[in-house]
Formats: structure tokens, sequence, C-alpha cells
């Protein structure tokens, strides 16, 4: 066993893990590869993060796998991109299941190509009788763009008269989330050194750890991914209060 999992805390540990996978294109050029060489290299990378929260039993994991502005990037990334996620969920699907993981999707679907969409509501709906745990892929996803679908569709409820204005707090904004059946997120890590955010649930990690490390994504493994819940379980989390006030909870 891992002496690093040995440190971790079974009674403390965060519900909602959420991970912004980056570093691919500087792994591969350091090899003097094409940035698709990492793309395709970073599948061990995605099986660690999910074994590790598997081993440890923490119920939601959610990866960044492709932002809304991911699209800009050039065609023949997208497309190899694309086709590594039609392959890779043809390949995980069984392994997936087989661990009883419940997967979700969350993002602008409709801009998916035909194939990748089927195949992920497929494997969405083959895991969905699962309890184990709860896989989150964020794909053609953008927070920003999350928002505003939530306050346009609030609107249009407030007109309709299904939403009263005086109603309006944060309970009910969350319902319109693509996240609403999931918990807040309690530790956000991003991988290749980068502090951005970059338009990843800006909502769900209000009151989140943050974490960023110095490693590419292709290098990530499950005993960086158990010394990053180490090192949340060491942390005070406040929540607005102050040390005192929760010394005293």
């Amino acid at each position: 066993m891992s002496l690093i999992k040995e440190q971790i805390n079974s009674e403390n540990l965060p519900q909602h893990v959420a991970i912004i996978m980056d570093g691919n294109g500087r792994w591969a050029k350091s090899r003097g590869e094409e940035r698709t060489f990492g793309h395709k290299n970073a599948i061990d990378a995605v099986r660690n993060a999910i074994n590790a929260c598997n081993e440890i039993n923490i119920p939601y994991l959610t990866l960044y796998t492709f932002s809304s502005e991911n699209w800009k990037r050039p065609t023949d990334e997208v497309n190899t991109l694309m086709t590594l996620l039609a392959e890779t969920l043809l390949l995980e699907a069984e392994e997936i299941f087989t661990k009883g993981l419940r997967m979700h999707v969350i993002g602008n679907l409709d801009k998916l190509p035909v194939l990748v969409k089927e195949q992920l509501l497929n494997v969405v709906e083959l895991t969905k009788e699962n309890t184990k745990g709860n896989l989150v892929l964020a794909i053609s996803y953008g927070s920003q763009n999350e928002i505003l679908n939530a306050v346009k569709n609030i609107s249009s409820d407030v007109k309709e008269g299904k939403v009263e204005v005086e109603n309006i707090d944060e309970k009910l904004f969350e319902n319109y989330l693509y996240t609403k059946d999931f918990p807040p997120v309690d530790l956000l890590i991003r991988t290749s050194g980068e502090t951005r955010i970059s338009n990843f649930l800006l909502w769900q990690i209000a009151y989140a750890e943050l974490q960023f490390l110095n490693v590419l994504w292709p290098d990530f493994t499950k005993d960086i991914f158990f010394q990053c819940i180490v090192d949340y379980q060491n942390k005070e989390r406040r929540y607005g209060l102050t040390g005192d006030q929760i010394q005293i909870q």
C-alpha cells in the first residue's frame, strides 16, 4: 500500500474533487512531439485519478475534459481530441461499469460530433444504476455559459409565473445549473503549474480548497492524488468563520 495513502483520514474526505487536467501539450513538446502526442498519453493519468478516488471512496470526481474555449484550437487537434474521446469511451466503458461508477456529462453536448455524443449518452445510460461513485466529465463546458443559461431559464420561469422573484436564492439558482444533483466542489486541483481557474465550475468552487501542482497532466499518479488529499485534510475550512468559531462547533 502507498505510504501516502496510509496518511489519509477516511473520516475527513472531500465529497467532490474537480481536476483541471492541464499540460498535455507541454509534456509532448518537451519530448519533441506534437501536442496530440500528449493527449494520447494522458489516458493513464485519467485512470490514476479515477482509481485513486475509487480506492478511498470519494463520491464525486469531475474532470475538465474539453472546454467551450477548446473549440478554438487548431482543427487537427480538436479532431484528434474528439477521436481520442470516442476511442477511450469504448475502451473504458466496461471498466467504469464494473467499478460501480455512475458517469455523468455536463456541458453543451449539441456541439459534439454525433458519434461522440451518442457514445457518451450510452455510457451514461449504461451506468445510471451504479452507486459506488460518480464520474463527471465536463465536455464542451464553460462555466460562464452555464451561469448565463441558468439566468435565462430562471427569467423564463419568472415570466411564466413558475418562480417568484423574491424566492430566488442560492439554492434555487443551483437547481438551474448542470451540477444541480452534485455536492459543491471541496477540492479543485490543477496540474501544469498554471494558477488559473479557466472558466471551470465558477459557482461550484466558491468555498473549495485550490491546489496548483507543478506536474504536467500525463505525469499525474495516484500518489500525487493521495498527497493532494492529505494536504486538503491539513487545511482548516472556515467558510467565512474565524478559526475560534470553528473550534467551538
